[in-house]
């Protein structure tokens, strides 16, 4: 049974989500909370599975919520960021305070119910077009002063390079991790890389370990902020 807390400030929204969820057996809600700081206490009291977020909130909103909750490691509680598509400039807040999933309410409520299962499971559940978000936070960043010319880049290539091989990221794994930032598939990183779906999966496992990466989406940010995927990319 997947223990599920559900935080919005809309009622009906907590509501239609718990009717939807009395009606599957393998979840449970064990909690509610209307905002952010109800959800970090009864998180700490009720460990549950997965916290199920909205990120706009009086008070606490679910971006720090999510970092405090995320923080608990012995509750080892997840959280699965659901919100409205006009949210677009928190998606890269919410996912580098330590959410394993973005979804929008919009969605089709059996794929809500599909991203809390994906999430308790240990895996990372981004919507269509999160990562194209997370392309466009990067591009919307300002070059800091004196390093938009490619003598710098290149300094700044050498030294993520130089990081990476400090962590014990193989050549291999770091072609991943790259492929992981552009948004592949453990299936479609085996076919690009002409490996095993096993093998490419053993590598994922790895940079988590050598990262110390919660999850995938955690990878998809250091992909961008190691400078291995760039705005433009595809």
């Amino acid at each position: 049974m997947i223990r599920v807390l559900l935080v919005d400030d809309q009622p009906l929204i907590r509501t239609g989500l718990r009717v939807l969820i009395a009606d599957t057996p393998d979840l449970e809600v064990v909690g509610e909370a209307a905002d952010g700081a109800e959800a970090v206490e009864l998180a700490r009291a009720l460990r549950p599975d997965v916290a199920v977020m909205d990120i706009r909130m009086p008070g606490m909103d679910g971006i720090e919520a999510t970092r405090r909750i995320v923080a608990n490691r012995a509750a080892a509680t997840r959280v699965l960021v659901l919100t409205t598509f006009d949210d677009d400039e928190y998606v890269y807040g919410a996912l580098r305070a330590g959410a394993s999933g973005f979804l929008v309410k919009d969605m089709a409520l059996e794929s809500i119910l599909d991203g809390i299962r994906v999430v308790a499971a240990g895996d990372a559940l981004l919507a269509p077009g999160v990562t194209r978000r997370l392309v466009a936070e990067f591009a919307a960043r300002p070059e800091p002063a004196g390093r938009a010319d490619r003598g710098a880049r290149a300094v700044e290539e050498s030294g993520a390079a130089a990081r990476l091989a400090a962590a014990g990221v193989t050549e291999r794994e770091r072609e991943v991790l790259t492929l992981v930032g552009r948004g592949l598939s453990n299936a479609e990183i085996a076919e690009q890389l002409v490996i095993s779906p096993a093998t490419a999966k053993a590598h994922v496992a790895r940079l988590f370990t050598r990262l110390d990466a919660r999850d995938r989406v955690r990878l998809v940010i250091l992909a961008y902020e190691f400078g291995l995927v760039e705005p433009s990319s595809p």
